[in-house]
């Protein structure tokens, strides 16, 4: 793969960050049962929102990426979703409750339909889950439902979801945008045209059809997708017209953009920049905590990655206060471990990683690279890459030369997934706030490569452990269990924790109703004028 050397580290407008637990007066309300008319809605026309890119895919199974999830959680609804609080409440289910230690009820609203006109019913969302664990699709969101052993239809507007072994945390993966619910007429034109010598996973996306309160209108990839108001939505309806997301991968010429009116919104934000907007009184800002991670990680496949006393040598002599310091003005927290504290699994008991550059030369000396070595980091955006040129400056000290490339969304995913990098910086959100998702999906042996394992790191022994966790029922022995698979990972270091990032999202002044997931993607709804 070509690669295209970055040139960076400005000082005007910068990027992207991505997470968020939102404490903002603007998060999503909740939407009330009953009939609902898009007459009532307040409508305030037309949005558009700037972005770093268009979605990968618009089908909820073929993709775990932001620029997809930014756009998909609006069209698709889930059978359940988080409350601002973070609590779990049911969404096109009207209930659920667990009735034996491995069997799920669901009670679905009744009198909810697709865009297509189909009726969201138990059959419905049979397919929805057999589909996405199917493996002869292939789903890279699989790995989410893998526990599911058979959903069956009880009636209607009832479904059992059955788990291999007790799952505590499967309300947690239902409720992540993988779960969004899609039309089974579509599905099955998938299928259909998979069948006739086609590519699985391409209907959705070419003609994405959910519940939620946006539909899909159109698509220039690369350029913009535009959604319009869901004028048959089972709830209260959405508060624009329409909405377009806009693909601007340049810092500046979104703030640009925001700056002239030509952007409602904007995502991400530099923390450089937060001034400028927050200050100008046609502007302001949104900032969130969040529940996202933004690290470091390792070919673990490749040397001298291989051996985690260079994995970790690199790892002490990164200061992260001081990126958080120097780079993004103090709006992040440094990331000790792999889950944020809001995450259930996360343990303030672990013994983490220091900076210590005197210990770090040592342990390359011990592992026979006193003389340094020379590798490349490969990131995807600016805040990234402005990282990247921080870390080069501090293994200089060790005798490392990092080469820094910088690829746009789509190539960024594909190169690292594929196992051709040496190292990168990227970014996970635990999603539905639990360790499972947190640490399975990054460290877990079977998902090496586009699931979330890129740093491509097999242990034994921390399998084990996560798949304990998965099927313990008692909190407490599952927290035990997540931390010592964390002392493990911290030891081996196959990442670097470097950051919790807030959110940061740029809005026009009279731009209301606005609020994100604390993993960052938007919740658009009620947003107007």
């Amino acid at each position: 793969m070509k690669k295209y050397l970055f040139l960076m580290l400005s000082v005007l407008f910068v990027l992207v960050l991505a997470a968020c637990t939102d404490d903002s007066d603007g998060e999503e309300e909740t939407e009330g049962d009953g009939e609902a008319n898009a007459d009532d809605a307040e409508t305030s026309g037309d949005i558009t929102m700037s972005l770093l890119a268009t979605p990968n895919s618009m089908d909820p199974h073929a993709a775990n990426d932001q620029p997809s999830n930014h756009v998909n959680v609006n069209i698709y609804e889930g059978l359940v979703r988080f409350t601002p609080e973070l609590d779990i409440e049911p969404a096109l289910a009207e209930s659920y409750e667990q009735i034996d230690d491995v069997t799920w009820e669901f009670k679905l609203k009744e009198g909810v339909e697709f865009h297509d006109g189909t009726p969201f019913n138990a059959e419905a969302v049979k397919a929805n889950l057999d589909r996405v664990r199917d493996e002869e699709v292939g789903a890279p969101v699989a790995f989410l439902f893998e526990l599911i052993d058979s959903v069956e239809v009880v009636d209607g507007h009832t479904v059992h979801i059955k788990t291999i072994h007790p799952f505590a945390a499967l309300p947690s993966h239902l409720a992540h945008p993988a779960g969004g619910m899609i039309s089974p007429a579509v599905i099955e034109e998938d299928y259909a045209q998979y069948e006739e010598g086609g590519e699985i996973l391409t209907e959705v996306n070419r003609n994405p059809v959910g519940t939620g309160p946006f539909k899909f209108e159109e698509i220039s990839q690369g350029d913009y997708v535009t959604l319009v108001r869901n004028e048959d939505y089972w709830g209260e309806p959405a508060k624009s017209a329409s909405f377009t997301f806009k693909a601007v991968p340049e810092d500046a010429t979104r703030i640009a953009e925001l700056m002239t009116d030509t952007a409602d919104l904007i995502y991400p934000v530099d923390p450089n920049d937060y001034a400028q907007i927050d200050e100008s009184n046609d502007t302001k800002m949104n900032e969130t905590e969040s529940v996202r991670m933004e690290y470091v990680g390792f070919n673990t496949d490749k040397a001298p990655f291989d051996d985690p006393s260079v994995r970790q040598a690199v790892a002490m002599a990164i200061d992260k206060q001081a990126i958080i310091d120097e780079m993004l003005v103090g709006r992040a927290k440094v990331a000790d471990t792999p889950l944020a504290p809001a995450v259930f699994g996360h343990s303030d008991d672990l013994d983490t990683v220091e900076n210590d550059k005197e210990g770090a030369k040592a342990l390359l000396e011990e592992s026979g690279y006193a003389d340094g070595f020379t590798a490349e980091i490969t990131v995807m955006d600016r805040t990234a890459a402005d990282m990247a040129a921080f870390i080069q400056e501090e293994l200089a000290d060790l005798n490392i030369e990092l080469e820094i490339y910088q690829l746009e969304s789509g190539a960024f995913l594909d190169y690292v997934g594929g196992g051709d990098h040496d190292m990168f910086i990227g970014g996970w959100g635990t999603v539905t706030l639990d360790a499972d998702y947190g640490l399975y999906a990054l460290f877990h042996s079977s998902n090496i490569g586009t699931s979330g394992n890129r740093s491509r790191y097999q242990n034994a022994e921390v399998d084990t452990l996560l798949d304990e966790a998965r099927s313990e029922t008692d909190e407490d022995s599952r927290l035990a269990l997540y931390e010592e698979a964390q002392q493990i990972i911290l030891d081996e270091s196959p990442i670097i924790p470097i950051y919790h990032p807030s959110l940061l999202t740029g809005l026009g002044a009279d731009i209301e109703g606005y609020g994100q997931h604390p993993a960052s993607f938007h919740f658009l709804k009620d947003v107007h004028r």
